[in-house]
């Protein structure tokens, strides 16, 4: 594999940016480890960072690298610093930058990876498991499958506590928090209007330790999702918000994903 920290400049942001990306290499010759023969366009997973952290943190917490070094998938690790994948009230249109700058800037300087939605995949922890289910949710034509590890999903209720504490961030991320819940930013309404005829929407995995703060916030969700047309494959276990809990799901969900029918 290889392991590579990107530097551009984005003109959604208007400003440089990062992203960390695992790209596979066939070398038989790397002692140690197996390596994938590509035989076509490798595929992408977008691989999300939660509230507190950046484009390093699952190079820095997991076995990310090892656990992809035989499958034929590129790893994107973007930074998107305490934005929730949200065009900003105030701030930065991190949502417009991973729905329409972000892929193409991938396929650009990575011509090996694949553009099509059949192959591009999306999951994160915390506030990139919400991340990961609104991109999913939100541009099925884009992603084929979303993954959230112990997401913070439902953002109206965290939003609304947050206020009430006076808070003012989920503000300037969200605007009005009173108008979040029913919105394009609510995971719940986000859900409906799927097409089960015509096959619309994106597998969704969801996982989330029993004993975690956001574990309710799951349940409810996964509760939601459960009468409505979805492929969703829903995991739960004891564990707490930590990085041994996402190093252990992140494998769960590599085996979910069945690259190439390997993982």
């Amino acid at each position: 594999m290889a392991l590579l920290e990107v530097g551009f400049f984005s003109e959604v942001l208007g400003m440089c940016t990062r992203m960390n990306v695992i790209l596979p290499q066939t070398a038989p010759g790397m002692i140690g480890v197996d390596t994938p023969s590509r035989t076509q366009k490798w595929k992408v997973l977008y691989l999300l960072h939660g509230l507190s952290d950046d484009h390093t943190i699952w190079e820095r917490r997991t076995s990310i690298e090892r656990y992809v070094s035989d499958l034929p998938l590129a790893v994107v690790m973007p930074e998107t610093q305490r934005g929730w994948y949200t065009d900003m009230h105030h701030g930065f249109k991190w949502f417009t930058f991973f729905t329409t700058e972000l892929p193409r800037v991938v396929r650009d300087f990575f011509p090996s990876v694949s553009d099509r939605k059949e192959d591009t995949f999306v999951a994160g922890l915390s506030m990139g498991g919400y991340g990961a289910l609104k991109l999913a949710l939100s541009r099925p034509d884009l992603f084929s499958a979303g993954a959230s590890l112990s997401g913070a999903v439902d953002v109206a209720e965290i939003c609304e506590s947050q206020a009430k504490e006076g808070n003012h961030e989920a503000y300037d991320v969200m605007g009005d928090v009173s108008k979040v819940r029913g919105s394009g930013n609510d995971l719940f309404a986000l859900c409906e209007g799927f097409d089960h005829v015509k096959n619309t929407a994106p597998r969704l995995f969801m996982c989330c330790g029993t004993e975690d703060m956001l574990y309710w916030q799951n349940v409810r969700l996964r509760n939601h999702i459960k009468g409505l047309p979805f492929d969703l494959t829903y995991e739960e276990e004891h564990g707490v918000h930590c990085w041994a809990y996402w190093d252990m799901k992140i494998q769960s969900v590599l085996r979910w994903l069945n690259i190439g029918g390997e993982a």
